[in-house]
């Protein structure tokens, strides 16, 4: 049965699947975390998000998704993969792993209605991570900032990466932004997420997250510019805004975007070429080649991939390959049928900016945030079902962001 505590169970056991993808390794922390505590936290996280989940639905009560059915394919073909050990024996744990993070999508698809609830989910717990770095960098921007990642923001309270960063920034300020154009969040709390998201997205100096922003936005705004004039308004305004920024500020962008780095580092992808070529190279057996090896920590010959279509060939073979791809273009296909909305343009802007990203990140294939992005516009694209839907807040009110009301928990 659900009560009016519903909602804030699934948004735990949402900030808790959050916290099982941020990974265990990254810079250096203030304080020291051995690594194996913080790969318990994150798996004790995940088994936390199940039983939540499985508290609020005991009746196993679960909606039809073709996100969730692809997923579970991919789960089935890496153990199958996974089965031969060419990867060790840690590859049946991540695919353990994987099926427990599918099995909670699977729990909490009941309350996949259409809405934005998990958008606002996924901002606030976002918001939360990138405060931590915030409050890392102010307490320590020595170790915050190091000079093994060129001077590039990291998490000094917990390893996060820069594209991590950059990743979770990117992501909440789209978002954000697309609930204010939508008139789902007040002005004043939009830009309390928004300006200092941005201020750490730039520290991060991360290319990727940054072209999928402003890629993403730009498609998701596109689709609403028919049919609302705050989009309208907006896209007119980040025109302008954009041309006087390349006009008065092109040297200072173009070195941010360099990050100091030659033509020829640059043209390679900072060394990932090399590393795709020598997979790519690299001879193969035919069972390797529609299977995989099983499910890894994503590299090849001791060095990341940095590629989610690579990474998928290379652990989970042609086979995944070919349901992945199935997953972005079934939901860019369902996205496109569906008639102009907030939640249609949230649901571009997520798949736009994964698609994006996996050409220089990995994650398409297991367990990772950009999954969970993708969960995010599976529960945009779902149809509204009257027995699992809550009701919506009283018109002309618009929604906080970060510490909502009780009433305004939707």
């Amino acid at each position: 049965m659900e009560t009016d505590r519903t909602p804030k169970i699934i948004g735990a056991a949402w900030g808790l699947l959050i916290l099982n993808t941020l990974g265990s390794t990254g810079a250096k922390t203030i304080i020291p975390l051995p690594r194996s505590l913080i790969q318990l936290v994150t798996m004790g996280a995940l088994v936390a998000a199940f039983v939540l989940a499985l508290v609020v639905n005991l009746r196993l009560r679960i909606r039809p998704s073709a996100y969730v059915f692809l997923l579970t394919l991919l789960l089935a073909a890496s153990v199958v993969s996974s089965a031969r050990l060419e990867s060790g024996s840690g590859s049946l744990f991540r695919c353990a792993r994987l099926a427990l993070f599918v099995g909670t999508l699977w729990l909490l698809s009941r309350w996949w209605d259409g809405s934005v609830m998990f958008v606002r989910h996924h901002i606030r717990m976002y918001f939360v991570v990138l405060a931590s770095v915030a409050a890392g960098l102010i307490l320590s921007p020595g170790a915050a900032m190091p000079g093994e990642y060129e001077g590039r923001l990291v998490g000094a309270l917990w390893p996060l990466t820069p594209p991590q960063i950059g990743q979770y920034a990117a992501v909440i300020i789209g978002l954000t932004v697309l609930l204010a154009v939508g008139r789902q969040a007040k002005k004043g709390d939009a830009a309390m997420v928004i300006v200092p998201s941005l201020v750490l997205l730039v520290l991060t100096h991360t290319r990727t997250a940054t072209l999928g922003l402003v890629v993403g936005l730009a498609l998701a705004i596109s689709s609403l510019i028919l049919t609302s004039g705050a989009a309208r308004r907006f896209f007119s305004w980040v025109v302008l805004c954009a041309a006087v920024t390349a006009v008065a500020f092109s040297s200072a962008v173009q070195t941010w975007f360099l990050r100091g780095q030659s033509q020829q580092n640059f043209a390679s992808l900072t060394g990932r070429a090399k590393v795709w070529d020598a997979l790519r190279a690299a001879p193969r057996t035919p069972s390797e080649d529609v299977f995989g090896v099983g499910l890894g920590d994503k590299s090849f010959g001791g060095l990341p991939i940095d590629n989610s279509w690579l990474a998928v060939f290379h652990e989970q073979g042609l086979l995944g390959v070919a349901l992945v791809a199935a997953i972005v273009i079934v939901m860019g296909g369902i996205t496109l049928l569906r008639p102009p909305s907030l939640p249609r343009a949230c649901a571009i802007f997520l798949i736009s900016y994964c698609a994006i990203a996996s050409y220089t990140e990995v994650g398409l294939g297991d367990a990772s945030p950009y999954l969970l992005h993708l969960a995010v516009a599976a529960s945009l694209l779902a149809a509204p079902a009257e027995a699992t839907s809550f009701p919506p807040p009283p018109a002309g009110r618009r929604q906080r962001l970060i510490l909502p009301r009780l009433r305004e928990v939707v």
